[in-house]
């Protein structure tokens, strides 16, 4: 058997694993207490490709369900054929959302499944624009106390981090001066060599946005993410237009046509691997916004944003987000490290793929796996 004659074979398995954050943790919309992964590993050959992404346990339902069907049989080398049947297959029950986040995962699982069929690094299949990628320091949740805050700035720092970012908008935007006074606190822990950003996920109406925004200038801010909801472009737009420090948005991008409402109205389109439509929809994306004239910043997921980020000339950074960061190692042997501020497109022993493996740790995680299942 030649390699052009290799197909998808079973088992697809899928997995989904849940890991519990050390405490209760929040931004200005949102509360959590643990991590959600949905794992997707597709076999062609002797090789074994693996995707996932952060989403609900109800992905891998849809992968099973909805898109195994349709992957088996399918050559892993026309990863284009490939997607282009999944969207179509998908057509009555929406290409967003969770849908997305399969798509995504399965995506994932097919660039690395090639990669190793070519017996190839993923970064070389990919091209690279850049030895390693800037990372900035991510999490200071609005509920950390600031001995907390404080902690996590210090290990970002430590990590050669130029720049970190903290959760504002807390209470949906309803205590601004709580939220300004862990602003200065974050930039008297910053100091002169680093930047500071904040993310509001959304909490602010657009009023309060440009007030908060008019602060945030006044003391050297450098990045305000998601100041309204990026549900609202034009609110976007209106923040956008009074502020000098950059407005953000995108990490709920499900593909080009979402990025294509928001390339006008932000100044760094971010994109997230796991939710875009994994490394083609990544590519995609930050293709258009290249177009356009603006840089992309990959959110979160740090490891699977690794190879694709190394690949994009016009990405600015990756965010190296705390919760991902801590779980990563724990899912997968192989995950790349931080050093001195950058990540590394693949770890030390990536010889084929992305490099990475579910590791015997992860077991401890798992609340369910159903490869059994997803055969016909």
């Amino acid at each position: 058997m030649t390699s052009t004659d290799l197909s998808i074979a079973d088992p697809i398995a899928v997995s989904v694993y849940r890991f519990p954050t050390p405490g209760p943790e929040a931004d200005g919309t949102l509360l959590w207490d643990a991590t959600t992964a949905v794992v997707v590993e597709l076999t062609a050959g002797n090789e074994r490709g693996l995707g996932w992404t952060y989403s609900s346990p109800a992905t891998a339902e849809v992968i099973g369900h909805d898109l195994a069907p349709i992957l088996r049989g399918r050559s892993p080398f026309d990863i284009p054929g490939c997607r282009t049947a999944l969207q179509r297959a998908c057509r009555n029950i929406g290409t967003t959302a969770v849908v997305a986040h399969a798509l995504s995962a399965v995506d994932i699982a097919l660039w690395d499944l090639k990669a190793r069929l070519l017996r190839v690094p993923l970064p070389v299949l990919l091209g690279a624009a850049r030895a390693a990628t800037p990372v900035y320091g991510s999490g200071g949740f609005t509920n950390l106390a600031d001995d907390e805050l404080a902690e996590q700035i210090s290990q970002w720092r430590g990590a050669g981090c130029e720049a970190v970012k903290i959760k504002i908008g807390q209470d949906r935007g309803g205590a601004i001066d709580r939220d300004l006074e862990r602003v200065a606190l974050a930039i008297e822990l910053i100091g002169d060599r680093g930047r500071l950003m904040v993310d509001a996920n959304g909490a602010y109406t657009v009023g309060r946005a440009r007030r908060v925004g008019a602060e945030l200038d006044r003391r050297g801010v450098v990045w305000f993410e998601e100041p309204v909801t990026s549900d609202d472009p034009h609110g976007l737009d209106r923040v956008r237009a009074a502020l000098r420090c950059d407005v953000t948005a995108g990490e709920y991008i499900c593909g080009r046509y979402d990025a294509a409402a928001l390339i006008d109205v932000v100044d760094c389109l971010q994109l997230d691997v796991t939710r875009c439509g994994g490394y083609s929809g990544f590519l995609e994306c930050a293709a258009l916004a290249a177009a356009h004239g603006r840089d992309v910043s990959a959110h979160c997921a740090p490891a699977l944003h690794a190879p694709i980020t190394a690949a994009v000339p016009n990405v600015r950074h990756l965010e190296w987000f705390i919760d991902h960061a801590r779980l990563e190692p724990t899912l997968v042997d192989g995950a790349p490290r931080v050093a001195d501020g950058v990540l590394p497109p693949h770890g030390a022993r990536s010889d084929r793929g992305h490099g990475m493996r579910i590791s015997e740790k992860a077991a401890a995680y798992r609340v369910s796996a159903c490869s059994d299942a997803v055969k016909s």
